[in-house]
Parts: structure tokens; sequence; C-alpha cells
């Protein structure tokens, strides 16, 4: 799957790693709900360095389709909650 965050660029994931990154985008759903501004900081951070961490970055010069979007870093609470589906960021 080709994971895109929003002004970084894009990674290659197996699908083997979305078990580790639902949890992660789940974590971040109920910080969200609670209002929890640190908890989503940490959270939202630890997910998009799990991306990092698990995926092959593609090079600049490549454009797939991305399958998923994840939001900046630097996003906000509200930027996110607009993005979010019933499922959180990660569908499933």
């Amino acid at each position: 799957m080709i994971v895109r965050i929003m002004g970084e660029g894009q990674w290659k994931l197996a699908d083997s790693h979305f078990g580790e990154l639902n949890g992660l985008d789940d974590e971040l759903l109920a910080e969200m709900e609670n209002g929890d501004t640190d908890g989503f900081r940490r959270t939202l951070g630890a997910l998009l360095d799990a991306v990092r961490r698990l995926g092959e970055p593609l090079p600049d010069d490549v454009l797939e389709p991305s399958e998923l979007i994840l939001p900046a870093p630097d996003a906000g609470l509200e930027e996110v909650r607009k993005m979010l589906t019933d499922d959180g960021l990660i569908p499933g």
C-alpha cells in the first residue's frame, strides 16, 4: 500500500504493518474525542514515525496514487478531524 504524509512524500508499506498503525490510529481517535491535545500530538508523531520506520520511501520523482493520506506532522486537531472517517485515519 502507498501511504502519503502530507508535505513530506510517499512510502510503500506492506499490509502486515497495518495492525501496528491501526493501534496508533485508535489511540489518536480516542485522544481527539477526549480533547487530549498533548496525547494527540504525541500519537500523531508516533503514527507518522511508524510509517517512516516501517515503510520504504518512494523517490521524489515517483508519484504513485496514494491509497492512504495522513496529515502533516504539524497538523492541528481540527484539521485532522476533517480527515477522519468512521474508522479514523486508517481504514480497518
